[in-house]
């Protein structure tokens, strides 16, 4: 069902993007060998829980979060929720967690890295799928503000 939320949402934004299915795109390593792309070209979205409220981050599949400047912009102990509130707050299942469809607003955060790539393939709402997008695109659908909060 979360594949059809995500179809939804682009077609309100008015924009025609093609989901792609593969056998299993959950992981970084996975979706980058399905696509054939380089891993820093899958954008990852990483949900946070912040208080009682939650954000999510995308930044390229192979960088790691610096967990000093997640905690400097964000005032807080980065600490990711249990893979049943990811659900309930995404509407997304773990693998297929993306920024577009979602269940509940919640801001939505760019790293920088995404930036060194022409395009980008971000999940589309379930573990077999992604999205082709180029990075201005999807810093326009998403609204998404820019951090840095990879490791060096």
């Amino acid at each position: 069902m979360s594949v059809k939320h995500v179809e939804e949402f682009f077609k309100q934004q008015g924009k025609d993007v093609k989901i792609l299915t593969f056998e299993d795109t959950s992981t970084v390593a996975k979706a980058a060998d399905s696509l054939g792309v380089t891993p820093g070209e899958i954008a990852k979205s990483l949900l946070f829980k912040v208080k009682d409220s939650f954000i999510m981050i995308l930044m390229a599949g192979d960088k790691r979060l610096d967990n000093r400047k997640f905690k400097e912009i964000f005032n807080t102990k980065a600490k990711m929720p249990e893979a049943e509130e990811v659900s309930e707050a995404t509407g997304h299942p773990v693998g297929g967690v993306c920024p577009f469809g979602l269940k509940q607003s919640i801001p939505i955060y760019l790293d920088y890295s995404l930036k060194a790539y022409a395009r980008v393939f971000p999940a589309a709402g379930a573990v077999n799928t992604a999205i082709e997008l180029n990075v201005e695109e999807l810093e326009e659908v998403t609204n998404g503000q820019w951090v840095d909060v990879i490791q060096s």
